[in-house]
């Protein structure tokens, strides 16, 4: 390794460092390293020049130092650039480039790096699937608690670890949904359906109920004539989720008690996105007050029965009667999740099994990228009936803003409070009947998780409507979440393999060039849309 540095040291002390030079190559090992044996000639005598100056000694020895360790982490001999002027600014330039810091600092290129930081950690994410799991910590005599017996209290904001890793595992029982429906879509209009095989994303549970929607309109029957190959997309009735138990006992003991999960899929068909728009507010059947309203076309999904296959509604009531039944006196749960339609099928569900008869086990709602489903009569409705809904969404997400206007909005505590203050009798009074008898006066329902597309390294800050509605975005933003002031944590380890598949366009570049240049075959990055893949958080 040649370096100018008679270019840069006075002439005065240039027969010093020749002297030095001399003494390195004569003993030909650094005198840091006590391990080696010097060359007999280096016993000869140095010249008392060698030692006049105390400080250019220890910077030579630093210099040697330095290089060594250059020399050891990087090979390649390095070359310095000859300079182009005699000025001592670019000849300090010069040496400073051939010293090549970068190398031996990678902080230097710290803006020419990704995000983590470490480039095989993002190549674990994209190749993994389920290789890594965070620990399952004993729920215990807790399991209320993450159930929502206080309404999530205290765990949502930073969120707690258990309760994250419980919110991803239901997040993915609505992903076997989504396959198990996307596997066989078809349905026979002349019998009734045969049992259908679901991939549950936990072996504990064992699937004991396969549930159906039927759209109470139909489309007309020139449809069939001008588009005949639409199929099952024109369907009435579809598959829409299933029941399914935990019969592990370890897992049974880990959790506390025995669960049992209604997990309903999305939108899918063209009979759904039409009863979707349905979106007038009509009264619910069973109930005795009338101010009591959901939205039409949920409702309708939620009560209407097919050809050869009974409403949801029923389907429900009765296995979860049949369940309850068969593991009587034994502590029980009902967790109920959905996306999308999923999740506004999801409240309707719980309000029609929490008195389908006494003593029914604690209700808990998961929903993600919910919609409104009723309006205020219907909150309150649910709330004395002790359901707990905690609904995860993304502040991108425009879904979990329709359908209806903000004045039956009141979902946010401190707004209700806020509107109580300034509200008098008389002003109440009107507020009271818009909310009774507006037609459009919607409000969720529950406990909020907000999560934001922003937060998180990978996806575009301006990612589109279906990347933020997508519920592999939303176990991203979930698994990723800490609190609402703290960045996307560091250690999040749910793989980025169906994400990058199905939201390539929504990445950001880095990530997805990166991807592509760590030689993984496009194979791996080929999943099954919709698909469901094991948590690593788990």
């Amino acid at each position: 390794m040649q370096i100018g540095v008679g270019h840069t040291l006075p002439a005065q002390n240039l027969h010093v460092f020749q002297a030095r030079r001399a003494s390195f190559k004569c003993r030909q090992t650094s005198p840091l390293n006590p391990s080696t044996k010097p060359n007999p000639c280096s016993q000869k005598p140095l010249s008392s020049a060698c030692f006049s100056t105390e400080s250019t000694r220890q910077h030579l020895s630093s210099l040697e130092k330095l290089l060594q360790k250059t020399n050891e982490a990087e090979p390649e001999q390095v070359i310095s650039k000859p300079p182009i002027n005699g000025s001592i600014g670019n000849k300090g330039k010069v040496l400073l480039e051939g010293l090549n810091l970068s190398r031996i600092w990678p902080e230097t290129k710290a803006a020419e790096e990704m995000s983590p930081r470490h480039l095989n950690r993002l190549q674990r994410l994209l190749s993994k699937s389920n290789m890594e799991y965070s620990p399952r910590n004993s729920l215990g005599s807790r399991w209320r608690e993450y159930h929502g017996c206080n309404d999530w209290s205290g765990l949502l904001d930073p969120l707690a670890e258990n309760l994250r890793r419980e919110v991803v595992r239901y997040g993915e029982f609505v992903q076997a949904a989504y396959h198990g429906f996307h596997s066989n879509p078809a349905m026979s209009t002349n019998q009734a359906p045969l049992p259908r095989h679901v991939a549950l994303p936990d072996r504990s549970y064992k699937l004991t109920k396969s549930l159906y929607a039927t759209s109470s309109i139909g489309l007309p029957d020139w449809v069939d004539d001008v588009a005949p190959d639409l199929g099952w997309m024109t369907q009435r009735s579809s598959w829409i989720g299933y029941v399914a138990v935990c019969d592990d006992r370890r897992e049974i003991q880990r959790m506390g008690r025995r669960d049992i999960v209604i997990a309903l899929r999305g939108t899918a068909t063209c009979m759904e996105w039409a009863e979707n728009l349905r979106a007038q507010l009509v009264r619910i059947p069973e109930s005795d007050n009338p101010t009591q309203k959901v939205e039409c076309g949920f409702l309708s999904l939620h009560k209407t029965p097919g050809a050869h296959v009974p409403s949801l509604a029923e389907s429900v009531v009765e296995e979860v009667k049949r369940l309850m039944e068969t593991y009587k006196g034994e502590t029980l749960s009902i967790t109920i999740t959905g996306h999308s339609l999923g999740a506004a099928l999801s409240l309707l569900v719980a309000d029609e099994i929490s008195s389908c008869a006494p003593h029914v086990p604690p209700i808990a709602v998961f929903s993600f990228g919910g919609p409104r489903v009723g309006n205020k009569s219907f909150v309150d409705r649910l709330n004395e009936k002790k359901v707990k809904v905690l609904r995860i969404v993304n502040n991108q997400d425009l879904i979990t803003r329709v359908p209806g206007i903000f004045i039956g909005e009141g979902s946010n505590q401190q707004q209700e409070d806020l509107q109580k203050n300034q509200r008098n009798d008389g002003f109440g009074k009107v507020f009271d009947m818009i909310d009774n008898n507006n037609p459009w006066a919607y409000s969720h329902v529950g406990t909020e998780l907000r999560v934001d597309t922003k937060m998180s390294p990978y996806l575009k800050p301006n990612a589109d409507m279906a990347c933020c509605h997508d519920l592999e975005a939303y176990l991203h933003l979930v698994d990723g979440f800490l609190s609402s002031n703290c960045p996307f944590r560091s250690n999040a380890k749910r793989s980025l393999v169906k994400l990058v598949n199905d939201q390539r366009s929504n990445m950001k570049q880095l990530y997805t060039h990166k991807s592509l240049s760590l030689n993984l075959e496009r194979d791996r990055l080929r999943v099954p849309i919709p698909s469901c893949l094991p948590s690593p958080s788990r």
